[in-house]
């Protein structure tokens, strides 16, 4: 039996059919993931190619896109795993040798072929990404294994709707009156017959694309409601208790600092604390990891006299401490969002160290993490007082997508060094280079002393404060041409605090120093304020600058410098 597709017309469809199975076949990966914690390869792809940008090009990608950056790496991995059962659906019923070849006959015939090698190619494909991973010998093998259970579900409804797809069209009946309808010259006595096959080749034109159209319909859902739960994960967060939070909501509500009553900072200091919602999310992994506090261990082990293995309830049952933290993200341009505050609630890092009896050769501590993510710290800074094994924040649980059962808060040092889904922490007696170093990235991971101009302008930064918009209203309804106006924002130095933040209203040639609110801790950052007589400048443009000062004396850096690969530096600048 020849299945030797001979028109390119024919070969079309075919891929189309392919399309619309292998969109079908891509939408059950997602349904195993979801339900089943099974290996989805798209995440796989996107996971890889990710660790295989180097860092310079990932702070671009962070930079112009944000989270996006990831998604939209989800996303193509999902189309292009699609285009490649399209192109599965040529190799196995497109090339009439290999049918020849596995004598394969029939709708039956036809689905088990496909299914095989929709299975093997797939399979190839998932073996190449695990080794071009960063994972260790034993995770790949373990992974590889997982994924070879995991594909045969996709094959098989692959090959049987490919199948169902195109049977007809693969009929050798009528093939031979599609073909012989397209050689035999036209006369009189053949015309109407010609005419008929040709109706029939529409209407099985039409039934593939009813058929292909049904399974999108089916399968779109199916990605927009999957992809949206992998990507936001549903988690029942747990309520505690929060003195620190109890503490800063009832000040708040009780008076305004001193020089921050004007109504257009009250969106400013309400956020102080970012909301949970709003806090940035900066990580590696396209799809949020999402770990049971069930089954989750923490193992202390390398240097040190006794190993640990702790589980979730005996460390919230440890003596806790909460304090205020900011984080930032070292891919933070200079009016960027990739900054929050937080409430965190945990245990000192150095108490669990204690426990476990560090070995005096001990120099970096290693934090590895659920997702394949490492990185190191020296270990005088995980013994300084503010580093904690955080498991609440803003006076609940962590959620999934900020790194429950647990994540560290590393004062001083730069998001990508406060790792998230902890599982394991080593102490190793030399310098250690996490993921973000490999890519290039510092490993001597300071903040940088940053300030930021919330108001006035729309700077990236507004996204961290609710109700940023009442503000702006309020702003317009008076009149900036007449009177003092403020200009507001956060400075932030890590652990060495700040000590002045100057504003300049004519590009830099003048300087006014602005009020600073009290700090919430030591690590976080502190709200600025200043007003300025706009009187006759309605219709005149001008140029606001800021600059901080740190408590060490040192000052702002001006020269401008991307994020990549120290943080950015620079002076934040608006024209309004």
């Amino acid at each position: 039996m020849s299945r030797k597709l001979g028109p390119i017309s024919t070969k079309k469809r075919l891929f189309l059919s392919g399309l619309a199975a292998g969109a079908i076949s891509v939408a059950v990966s997602l349904l195993i993931r979801l339900f089943a914690d099974g290996l989805f390869l798209p995440e796989i792809a996107s996971q890889t190619l990710f660790s295989l940008t180097p860092g310079e090009i990932e702070s671009r990608a962070v930079e112009t896109l944000g989270p996006l950056a990831k998604y939209s790496a989800l996303i193509g991995a999902v189309v292009a795993n699609i285009i490649l059962y399209g192109l599965i659906s040529l190799l196995s019923l497109g090339s009439g040798r290999l049918h020849n070849r596995l004598r394969l006959k029939g709708y039956i015939g036809n689905a088990i072929q496909s299914s095989i090698l929709a299975y093997v190619v797939l399979f190839f494909v998932g073996v190449i990404l695990f080794a071009l991973s960063e994972t260790d010998i034993q995770t790949k093998v373990s992974s590889i294994a997982t994924l070879s259970i995991h594909l045969i579900l996709p094959s098989i409804v692959f090959g049987f709707l490919l199948s169902s797809f195109f049977y007809e069209m693969m009929h050798p009946s009528i093939q031979r009156r599609i073909l012989s309808s397209k050689k035999q010259p036209t006369t009189i006595g053949t015309a109407a017959g010609s005419a008929t096959n040709r109706q029939t080749e529409i209407c099985y034109t039409r039934r593939q694309f009813l058929r292909a159209a049904i399974a999108l319909a089916v399968a779109l859902p199916i990605f927009y409601f999957g992809l949206g739960s992998l990507i936001s994960p549903r988690q029942e967060v747990q309520q505690s208790t929060s003195s620190l939070l109890s503490q800063f909501q009832r000040r708040s509500a009780e008076s305004k600092p001193v020089g921050f009553e004007d109504p257009r900072l009250a969106p400013l200091i309400a956020s102080e604390i970012t909301q949970t919602e709003l806090f940035y999310r900066i990580d590696k992994n396209p799809i949020v990891p999402v770990v049971m506090a069930s089954t989750w261990r923490l193992t202390v082990k390398g240097l040190v006299a006794k190993p640990l293995e702790i589980k979730y309830p005996e460390l919230r049952n440890m003596s806790s401490i909460e304090e205020f933290a900011t984080l930032e993200c070292v891919s933070n341009k200079l009016d960027g969002d990739l900054i929050s505050t937080a409430v965190w609630k945990g245990v000192r890092l150095k108490d669990i160290l204690e426990k476990a009896q560090v070995m005096r050769r001990a120099k970096y501590i290693v934090f590895r993490c659920y997702d394949g993510y490492d990185v190191g710290i020296p270990l005088e800074r995980g013994l300084s007082e503010g580093t904690i094994l955080a498991y609440d924040m803003n006076g609940a649980s962590l959620t999934a997508e900020h790194g429950y059962p647990v994540r560290a808060i590393v004062p001083g040092l730069y998001g990508m060094m406060n790792p998230k889904w902890i599982t394991e922490i080593e102490l190793v007696d030399g310098i250690y280079e996490g993921y973000w170093q490999r890519k290039g990235w510092a490993n001597n991971a300071k903040y940088n002393t940053h300030s930021f101009i919330v108001i006035p302008g729309n700077a990236a930064i507004g996204k961290r404060f609710s109700n940023m918009a009442a503000s702006t209203a309020i702003a317009r309804s008076s009149s900036p041409s007449s009177g003092l106006v403020p200009i507001a924002g956060v400075a932030f130095a890590g652990d060495r605090g700040i000590s002045k933040v100057e504003v300049s209203t004519d590009g830099g040639a003048t300087w006014k120093d602005a009020r600073l609110k009290y700090a919430l801790s030591p690590y976080t950052w502190v709200l600025w304020t200043v007003e300025v007589n706009m009187t006759g400048k309605a219709n005149n443009p001008y140029k606001i600058i800021a600059r901080a000062t740190d408590k060490t004396g040192k000052i702002q850096m001006a020269e401008i410098a991307d994020p990549f690969p120290n943080g950015a530096t620079g002076y934040p600048v608006i024209n309004v």
